[in-house]
């Protein structure tokens, strides 16, 4: 039996076993710990608001498929959008097993000075969605169900693997992705989130970082990612082409400008004043890096374009998130103006070049989160809540933070990748590369021709 088969093999019996254990996971005993409070406590508005804030968060997946396959070649569009999309399936079913359990179950960590900070959650705490019901949670969700706070949750885990795929967009190897998305899950995203989000998460409260939104959980986890495969995966034999589908892009910039107001303003965990600020500021930051990256790009000599206007405006909304409740709308037309400037010269730096991130997720939303991290630590309001407030401690945790995070995400991802092609090497052969991913890995075309070159058939068998 040839190799690829076997790896498909063991890939379907997991999702076997998996199903078959849901059908006999035995019922959790009732909860004795008192972490959870009674349904009187449940505010109706604030679960209407996060159905619609999850569904919300859902549709930016698709948009980030029409966004990132519009920009490839012809002959790499399915595969490129199928990257996105499956992350909808594989990281949902990775989140009920044991994400959601690594992101948010009983802290496991470290005391210093007498207080406990975590790193991660045990896996054993909610397992297969274990003690996860109707009930609120007191601490982490306190009006609304457990249930929808953690399908909430569950929305970002699945757009960060995604937005890694834009960096080795045309070149990686189809179940080689697969893998190393369950490990970035796992090993990356799961304890970062936990560190920042979960009550006694060391990130959030040892060093105090503000992420109202996912700048840093999300953003800077996939940018550092997306760097760190580029280098690993190498260059294209052809790093040079045209954007197929700009109406993708800009169709898929559309539906991630929708669903963004609901990964904001949803972050609110309530329907209340500060949803609505982090909806004002979201599409104001927005607006503003968007508008900011065409005037800079003519200034620079190059023509205004449909693409430049969807990037700045994504940079916009990557800039804004972990600030989007703790800033003014004036401040955040700054936060895009600024972050609009530094990512389009870091995307046109003479290092940028010799990388060969297909479409700029770095820049984009690496640099985006960086900048957005360092700005809240500058404006964030509130009393000593940040730089210009008199925060001078929380501006220099947040500096450690980010140089934390940075080595964290990016190294952590090398070696995953590094792991990943030691057991299915990660790049797909120079003839399937040629010949385009959507034919030698899915056998699929948009314009339904199948060349059969000399060993097309070979190609077919083995990826």
């Amino acid at each position: 039996m040839k190799k690829l088969e076997k790896r498909w093999i063991i890939s379907f019996a997991i999702i076997t076993i998996v199903s078959i254990t849901g059908v006999f996971w035995p019922e959790a005993a009732p909860d004795t710990t008192g972490q959870f409070g009674t349904t009187d406590q449940i505010v109706t508005a604030d679960v209407a608001w996060l159905l619609t804030a999850s569904s919300l968060v859902l549709l930016m997946t698709p948009g980030l498929s029409f966004f990132y396959g519009g920009m490839v070649g012809k002959k790499n569009i399915i595969s490129t959008m199928l990257q996105s999309f499956i992350c909808l399936g594989v990281v949902t079913l990775l989140w009920v097993v044991v994400a959601f359990s690594l992101s948010f179950g009983d802290p496991i960590g470290i005391t210093i000075d007498g207080k406990f900070y975590s790193f991660f959650g045990d896996p054993r705490s909610f397992a297969f969605m274990d003690h996860v019901g109707l009930l609120p949670h007191n601490k982490m969700a306190s009006t609304i169900p457990f249930m929808l706070f953690a399908l909430f949750q569950m929305k970002f885990a699945v757009i960060t693997p995604a937005i890694i795929t834009g960096s080795f967009a045309e070149r990686v190897r189809f179940i080689s992705f697969l893998l190393f998305i369950c490990l970035f899950t796992l090993f990356i995203y799961a304890p970062l989130c936990h560190s920042v989000w979960h009550p006694s998460g060391i990130l959030g409260t040892y060093f105090g970082v503000k992420d109202f939104a996912g700048g840093t959980v999300v953003h800077m986890s996939a940018g550092f990612a997306a760097l760190a495969g580029a280098i690993v995966l190498g260059k294209r034999k052809n790093s040079r082409h045209i954007p197929t589908n700009i109406p993708f892009v800009l169709l898929g910039t559309g539906m991630l400008w929708f669903g963004w107001f609901g990964f904001n303003a949803g972050s609110a965990l309530a329907a209340n004043g500060t949803a609505a600020m982090a909806f004002a500021t979201t599409t104001t930051a927005s607006a503003a890096a968007m508008l900011t990256w065409l005037f800079f790009e003519r200034l620079n000599g190059r023509k205004v374009s449909a693409m430049g206007a969807c990037v700045g405006a994504v940079v916009g909304l990557v800039a804004i998130t972990p600030a989007a409740g703790y800033v003014s709308v004036p401040q955040s037309i700054f936060f895009g103006f600024i972050t609009a400037i530094v990512s389009n010269k870091v995307l046109t730096s003479k290092y940028m070049q010799k990388i060969d991130d297909t479409l700029d997720v770095f820049a984009c939303h690496g640099v985006g989160g960086i900048m957005g991290m360092i700005l809240t630590a500058i404006f964030a309001q509130g009393e000593n809540a940040s730089l210009l407030h008199g925060g001078w401690n929380v501006f220099a945790h947040h500096m450690m933070a980010l140089v934390l995070v940075s080595v964290f995400t990016f190294f952590g991802a090398w070696i995953l990748f590094k792991v990943t092609n030691y057991f299915i090497p990660l790049r797909v052969s120079e003839d399937s590369e040629h010949l385009g991913l959507d034919l030698s890995q899915h056998d699929e075309s948009i314009d339904n021709s199948k060349p059969e070159p000399l060993g097309y058939m070979n190609l077919m068998q083995n990826g």
